[in-house]
């Protein structure tokens, strides 16, 4: 990804990366695997995101993509906020430029869009304010956890700015659409239960039980096969994304579903580890 060449790098990483380790390697029931937490961490901008963010998380997602131990990927905020979205001061100039404003929106569905195609689920741990770009970042991940305090926002409108990063076609497909055009037109924030009411969230935690409540998931997921969680990944997000008509749609989930079982590994590891009572050893092949 390449930034206009004037732009100036953080002094401090707006993105910070932490691993926890399960199965063998601490001690625990299953092949070692590792969950990775992912936190924007620019405090006192709201984590808003701007090219050098996009540019860090973007390597951060090319070293976890080659990664065969991960098995879980959580995201969240510093501070007070998740994301109140762009840097709207940036985009003074930004907005200026022909070339370089569409490349760097052009960017937003790019990385975002990487976070849907990573073979393992990524959680949203959805800690504060969340606006515009930040609503659009959680969309992208499979699915969001929100703490008490978490409040959920649109907001392009309020600025006299439009939707661009992907909420006005993904909102729709995750809440419906009269749902969706009322957040986007009224410009209003959510509290953390009408988000898990309207469905943009699947449950609601207290703050400090939000980060441990993505290890619970991820200590789950470690347990499993993790072809097998990447397939499903697969077809959970292929047909989402295609929106196709249900004949297609439980065709794909057909093929995949025989090409895994009848070429890995670990499909009859599973049964084998079943009939045997014996927790299975799951290596991802």
């Amino acid at each position: 990804m390449n930034a206009p060449s004037d732009a100036v790098s953080p002094s401090e990483p707006g993105v910070l990366v932490a691993e926890t380790e399960f199965g063998e390697v601490s001690g625990e029931e299953g092949t070692s695997r590792v969950s990775v937490e992912i936190t924007l961490s620019r405090p006192d901008r709201l984590n808003a995101i701007d090219w050098e963010m996009l540019g860090e998380l973007d390597a951060v997602f090319d070293r976890l993509a080659g990664r065969d131990d991960l098995c879980c990927i959580s995201l969240t905020g510093a501070g007070r906020a998740f994301s109140a979205g762009g840097d709207l001061k940036s985009y003074i100039e930004l907005q200026r430029d022909p070339v370089a404003f569409p490349r760097f929106v052009a960017d937003v569905h790019r990385v975002f869009g990487r976070l849907r195609d990573l073979p393992v689920p990524v959680v949203a741990l959805v800690n504060g304010v969340t606006a515009a770009g930040g609503l659009e970042l959680l969309l992208n991940c499979d699915f969001a956890v929100v703490g008490r305090r978490a409040r959920i926002a649109d907001g392009h409108l309020n600025f006299g700015q439009m939707g661009g990063g992907g909420v006005l076609s993904l909102l729709p497909r995750v809440i419906g659409l009269p749902r969706a055009s009322e957040l986007i037109f009224s410009g209003r924030f959510l509290s953390a239960d009408e988000a898990v009411e309207w469905g943009l969230a699947i449950r609601c935690v207290e703050d400090d039980e939000l980060l441990e409540s993505g290890r619970t998931f991820a200590r789950q997921v470690a347990t499993k096969s993790p072809l097998a969680v990447a397939n499903a990944k697969a077809v959970l997000q292929g047909l989402w994304a295609s929106n196709g008509d249900l004949l297609s749609a439980l065709r794909f989930e057909r093929e995949r579903n025989a090409y895994y079982c009848l070429t890995s590994e670990d499909a009859p590891e599973g049964l084998a580890a079943f009939a045997e009572k014996r927790p299975p050893r799951f290596r991802g092949r």
